[in-house]
């Protein structure tokens, strides 16, 4: 029998938490595996760019194959209360679209995208790049976070621009998001949420992708991107992870964003991700060990490469400099603690962590008013960043 390895970012000569993680794999598990995320689907969308979504009906999802679901009782809407007004999805004379589009998956059904053997394969294998080890060869941060002492939180929001960052090679990936988390090192319970170029996980395609991650144990043994895995409960009919963005923002020129937010229902205690006002759905309570609230958020970007090769670029591939044509953003950033109430964080509550500031950097400003708020700029060339 056949049989495939996933190497995770490994360094031979450890074997602490930086050292090797492989996850073995065969061929029949594989495809035992895709049986369970590939519904039977209602209907089925052919795609202008290459790949199938289905529609699936809403209580046979794939989220439901968890063990920790079984028998749950699906969340249509959460408990809590928009604090925000729907937003349009248009941006001068452009339109955002990354999902759908106009079309939708018909009623009682979810739009989920048809996953291949080879997103499997290569989605387990990019997952390191979602993990909380820093200092990692290849792997780089610029991000910006709440310190615990104001916590624990409960949201995070901000207007991300999108853009599409060059990578040199299939294998490289580069991250634009918010996050939430609580614990540390190998208990680390964390959802991730925005948009990247991962050409790995997308057929080789260099677009720009929506996507999220989550996981209970930093990654050793639970979580996935999008629906690789069990786990998101999809409840959107238009908008679905793993979607390519239609557009993005060019240096200089017009700033095409979309609101992001992850919000916990207080009731439920489920994790919610929202766009453009739109709820899609969201990560059940049950699916984490520690996640009854986040001890940590955080907005910026992330890139990847094997080791001894030049970064590929983040956010727009130029430094911040507080001009909101120029470098990737976060503006109206906001956040939640017990109160239950959005604010913006002030400068004291922000720590930055930035490893190679020849390549990347980050930068908070606080509360500019006007058209920005409270926000942020982060990324950079990348290049030769000591991988």
């Amino acid at each position: 029998m056949i049989k495939i390895f996933f190497f995770v970012f490994c360094l031979l000569k450890s074997y602490d938490s930086h050292g090797v993680h492989a996850i073995q794999k065969d061929d029949l598990e594989l495809e035992r595996e895709l049986k369970l995320i590939n519904k039977p689907p209602i209907k089925s969308i052919q795609t202008k760019f290459g790949y199938i979504v289905d529609c699936i009906n809403i209580y046979e999802q794939p989220a439901f194959d968890h063990p920790l679901l079984k028998d749950y009782k699906l969340q249509r809407k959460p408990s809590f209360q928009n604090s925000y007004e729907k937003i349009s999805m248009k941006n001068s004379s452009n339109v955002l679209i990354f999902g759908l589009g106009k079309e939708k998956c018909p009623k009682g059904t979810v739009p989920i995208r048809r996953t291949t053997k080879n997103d499997l394969i290569q989605g387990r294998s990019l997952l390191y790049s979602q993990s909380m080890v820093q200092g990692y060869p290849g792997f780089h941060n610029a991000e910006l976070y709440l310190i615990p002492n104001f916590g624990p939180y409960y949201k995070v929001s901000g207007r991300n621009s999108i853009y599409n960052p060059r990578v040199l090679r299939n294998d490289q990936t580069s991250i634009s998001n918010t996050w939430v988390q609580n614990g540390h090192k190998e208990g680390t319970n964390k959802i991730s949420f925005g948009w990247h170029v991962a050409p790995r996980l997308h057929g080789g395609d260099t677009a720009t992708y929506l996507y999220a991650a989550w996981t209970s144990d930093n990654f050793k043994k639970t979580g996935c991107y999008n629906v690789h895995c069990s786990g998101f409960v999809q409840i959107h009919q238009g908008t679905f992870l793993g979607g390519r963005i239609s557009n993005s923002s060019l240096y200089g020129g017009t700033s095409i964003e979309f609101l992001i937010q992850i919000t916990q229902d207080p009731n439920s205690k489920n994790w919610w991700l929202n766009i453009q006002g739109e709820d899609i759905g969201y990560f059940p309570a049950k699916l984490f060990s520690n996640m009854a609230s986040a001890d940590q958020v955080g907005w910026g970007g992330r890139t990847v490469t094997p080791p001894n090769t030049p970064s590929p670029q983040m956010g727009s591939g130029y430094f911040p400099d507080k001009n909101f044509s120029h470098a990737c953003y976060f503006r109206f950033i906001s956040f939640q603690n017990d109160s239950r109430t959005d604010y913006g964080p002030p400068l004291y509550l922000m720590n930055t962590f930035v490893d190679k500031s020849n390549c990347f950097n980050a930068k908070y400003y606080g509360d500019l008013g006007g058209t920005v708020g409270y926000s942020l700029q982060f990324g950079g060339p990348g290049g030769d960043c000591g991988n």
